[in-house]
């Protein structure tokens, strides 16, 4: 592998995050003029019709077992419908982009609990850091109690969810999905995704209003995110970077925080700093030491 590759390979974590960070501020600018379910169905036929695009002038093939196109839907339906459906949600039932950035930046925690139950042992030094992890979600969390309708059951409930998608959707893909044509898999997963989201914007009743926010959000989720993003952590899980873009992950909620604050005025307080730092290190000390 050439000098060149390599570097380009070392930086797609650093460009997944910068990419990925950007996705809980086009909830929050997109979502006074639409509901988070059409939103999302819009954003996954646009982004299959890519893909489908893609993987035709590409010539590339899909996978060829029925195993192969369950799990990479089994996928899809965790790390789109359940993650983002759950973040978008929580959005436009009031809860801000930083806060919403902080609760699923707690992936690496569950990951590594998981990893606990499946025969690697936690350390001391990484319960440590799945306390601090906590703490500093509370720290922030505590703060916002008195802005009323951020921090509600409702949005606490959506928040998690998305928290237990994303990982969930992580460890399968890693522990089931073969390697496979980015392209191709991510037609399939955003396939899957729009099956289960389709009939959620149908209930939810709100349609889309093209307002000019809704249309920015919607040409970068769908070009930078759903074909740009989503394409990087597909490729980082199945080359085993997975530590890689957890280790950066830490990085989402402060520079989510720090953009939400710059274009939407959300409020930042030293007690909001300190929770957030306190949660970066904690879910550092909870990954495992490469």
């Amino acid at each position: 592998m050439s000098s060149q590759n390599q570097r380009l390979i070392a930086a797609m974590p650093v460009v997944f995050v910068l990419i990925w960070s950007t996705g809980f501020i086009v909830a929050r600018l997109a979502m006074p003029h639409t509901g988070p379910m059409a939103f999302l169905t819009w954003r996954y036929c646009l982004s299959v019709a890519c893909f489908l695009l893609w993987v035709k002038l590409a010539g590339v093939a899909f996978p060829n077992t029925r195993r192969a196109w369950l799990h990479l839907a089994v996928t899809g339906v965790f790390m789109h419908a359940g993650y983002l459906g759950g973040v978008w949600a929580a959005v436009k039932f009031g809860m801000g982009a930083g806060l919403s950035a902080l609760i699923v930046g707690l992936q690496p925690v569950l990951t590594g609990i998981w990893l606990s139950y499946s025969g690697s042992r936690v350390t001391s030094r990484q319960w440590l850091g799945l306390g601090l992890g906590l703490l500093g979600l509370f720290l922030v969390v505590f703060h916002k109690l008195s802005h009323a309708g951020e921090v509600t059951g409702v949005t606490l409930l959506l928040a998690f969810m998305a928290l237990f998608s994303i990982t969930a959707g992580t460890l399968y893909q890693k522990r089931y999905v073969q390697p496979c044509d980015v392209r191709a898999a991510s037609a399939i997963q955003m396939s899957a995704a729009l099956l289960v989201t389709l009939p959620l914007a149908w209930i939810e009743g709100q349609p889309l209003q093209w307002h000019p926010d809704v249309v920015i959000a919607m040409a970068w989720s769908v070009l930078a995110l759903s074909l740009g993003a989503s394409s990087l952590l597909y490729l980082l899980i199945q080359r085993g970077a997975a530590a890689s873009v957890s280790s950066l992950m830490y990085l989402v909620p402060p520079c989510t925080a720090v953009i939400a604050w710059f274009l939407f005025d959300e409020q930042l307080t030293p007690l909001t700093l300190l929770g957030m730092a306190v949660t970066v290190m904690g879910v550092a000390l909870v990954r495992p030491k490469s």
